[in-house]
């Protein structure tokens, strides 16, 4: 019972606009591509050929920024017990990053995604203290333990597309985005972020809830 008026390790708010321009939500898709290209530039997995003895070509990549971050940090807190602060704050603004890119993406804002600034997307995540906070072997099994998770955020997500682009013609029509829409895809989010906080981001413990709220 007290975990739930502990307010969860992660979380998220948007702030509802009152109105969206037209333009910008018509031409959404072309006017993104430029900072698209720069967080797929930022995360993007790396790749390279590798000739063998016998003359054979191998192709191997890397998992990209946000998969090596995952890698080092489950290692640094099973092996060392440490979450070293440095990529908690990395790891943290490139999420928040991420977030207002989606933001900006689903008609949530009509602020074009800063590289610094929170505008109206706000993320929080707790930094934890590893030896008081997290059971150092939990990192091995996070990822699956949140398999149920998972299924519902497949489900949920291809809902919230079809509310995106139900949204997209109503802000063509009205300049609006409708409340109850609006608040259903912020709650998607929301229940994304706290997952990828349990199973990614490794800075809680504490199972997310299966809530939008």
């Amino acid at each position: 019972m007290a975990n739930s008026t502990i307010p969860y390790a992660a979380r998220l708010s948007i702030d509802y606009p009152e109105r969206l321009d037209r333009l910008t939500t018509l031409l959404r898709l072309i006017w993104i591509i430029p900072v698209g290209v720069v967080f797929a530039v930022l995360t993007a997995s790396g790749g390279e050929t590798v000739v063998t003895a016998t003359g054979e070509k191998v192709s191997t990549s890397s998992g990209g920024i946000t998969s090596g971050l995952f890698i080092a940090t489950a290692l640094m807190i099973v092996f060392r017990v440490r979450y070293p602060r440095w990529w908690f704050d990395f790891a943290q603004e490139l999420t928040r990053f991420g977030a207002r890119l989606t933001a900006y993406l689903c008609l949530l804002t009509d602020q074009y995604p800063s590289t610094i600034d929170e505008q109206s997307v706000h993320l929080d995540l707790d930094y934890p203290e590893v030896e008081r906070d997290l059971n150092r072997w939990l990192p091995i099994v996070k990822w699956l333990l949140a398999i149920p998770h998972y299924i519902i955020l497949i489900v949920l997500s291809i809902a919230a597309f079809v509310v995106v682009v139900i949204a997209w013609v109503a802000i063509l029509i009205t300049g609006r985005y409708p409340r109850g829409l609006f608040d259903f895809v912020v709650g998607v989010f929301r229940w994304t972020l706290r997952v990828a906080a349990y199973a990614f981001l490794l800075v809680t413990d504490r199972y997310p809830p299966f809530s939008l709220n």
